[in-house]
């Protein structure tokens, strides 16, 4: 089974670079299936990652940035694929 790890995360007015880059040196103590990292306005980014795991195994997620960095919590979801339904 395939399960995504989602983190979201809104940097500070005018350090979304700088969140950015932070996300990029980041490293997990295992490496995932896939991962990518996207970005949108207000200084938002979000990472993806794929793991071939169950939905509820324990899987490494990047941390929480510093909080002056961020403007609140990272967001945090787990999602599984499920079958389109289309013939």
């Amino acid at each position: 089974m395939t399960v995504a790890l989602m983190w979201e995360a809104r940097a500070a007015e005018g350090r979304g670079a700088e969140l950015l880059a932070w996300v990029r040196e980041q490293r997990l103590p295992e490496e995932p299936l896939r991962r990518e990292t996207f970005r949108a306005p207000q200084d938002r980014v979000l990472v993806i990652t794929w793991w071939d795991a169950s939905y509820d195994a324990e899987l490494p997620e990047l941390p929480e940035p510093d909080g002056e960095l961020v403007t609140r919590a990272v967001h945090r979801w787990r999602f599984e694929p499920v079958a389109d339904g289309r013939s």
